[in-house]
């Protein structure tokens, strides 16, 4: 298989595959790395408003790759998958099978490049000032910070470059010669695989756990949240909420009022699962082979 990208694919020995890509960016005056702890970020509602996925989706809809209705239906269909998620947690079987025909027959360069672009146009006005200003004290102290999302790893990692961040984990998709399969290489990079993903690379970069610090907003995320010695919930959901309470972790809102319940619709309608992509995926790639 041919790789055009600079990911680091691991399986440990249950099975479990994780791939992570950093930055390779040196910020300027930032101290010596401390060898032993990272800030792990969930993106969708944590570290963004919405979902990268989705605000990406709606960049290839202006630029024509396929119709607002279609864009439609992938909404809907990330909001129905996020709800049969949430009740069937343990059945991903589905969501596997389909997660990444969204890219499939995509080159792996021109979604780089359609990424710096949507990122700069859509999700850059949609970071959350406060989440971004605790993962850049932590860069300050010296951690690692990276970001943890169900996108393919690639488009975390460009999201990563742009807010000066070390790098990310995210669902590995298969690749030849240069160009994405839709098959995926491991697990979707959602629930319990996140806390795999970031265990493995703790193996890897040598991180102790227990000083490492991990962020989200939904229960979802509670295995990563509760693999590390810190865990803080971030514009949490009802049971997230419940639980930081019960375990006393800290709890970071930035939301307000009005605000919060605006944009609770379509922060969990794209709430990083690939699989709601299907329709939609199949009909921007079928329009761009036309083109």
């Amino acid at each position: 298989m041919a790789r055009s990208r600079k990911v680091t694919v691991s399986t440990d020995a249950h099975g479990h595959t994780a791939g992570w890509a950093p930055t390779e960016l040196e910020p300027p005056g930032r101290p010596e790395p401390d060898p032993t702890a990272a800030a792990f970020f969930d993106v969708d509602n944590t570290m963004m408003q919405g979902a990268s996925i989705y605000w990406f989706a709606r960049g290839l809809a202006a630029r024509k790759y396929f119709t607002a209705g279609d864009l439609a239906r992938f909404a809907w269909r990330q909001l129905r998958f996020r709800l049969l998620a949430t009740e069937h947690a343990g059945d991903m079987t589905h969501a596997k099978e389909a997660a990444l025909a969204f890219v499939e027959g995509w080159r792996v360069d021109d979604v780089e490049r359609l990424t710096e672009e949507i990122f700069d146009e859509l999700m850059a006005p949609r970071i959350w000032a406060g989440t971004r200003k605790l993962a850049l004290r932590h860069l300050d102290e010296g951690m690692r910070v990276w970001l943890v999302s169900a996108a393919p790893v690639e488009i975390g990692r460009v999201i990563a470059a742009r807010l000066g961040l070390t790098g990310a984990i995210g669902t590995v998709a298969e690749i030849v010669d240069g160009a994405y399969t839709g098959r995926l290489v491991g697990d979707l990079m959602h629930g319990a695989a996140k806390a795999e993903a970031v265990t493995q690379l703790a193996a890897v970069e040598g991180l102790t756990l227990s000083r490492c610090v991990a962020y989200s907003d939904s229960a979802n995320d509670l295995p990563m949240l509760s693999a590390v010695g810190r865990a803080v919930a971030v514009n949490p959901d009802g049971v997230l909420l419940r639980t930081a309470r019960e375990r006393g972790w800290e709890v970071r809102d930035f939301r307000t009022g009005r605000r919060a319940a605006r944009i609770a619709v379509p922060s969990t309608a794209a709430a990083g699962l690939l699989a709601g992509a299907v329709s939609a995926g199949v009909a921007l790639h079928r329009r761009r082979q036309l083109r």
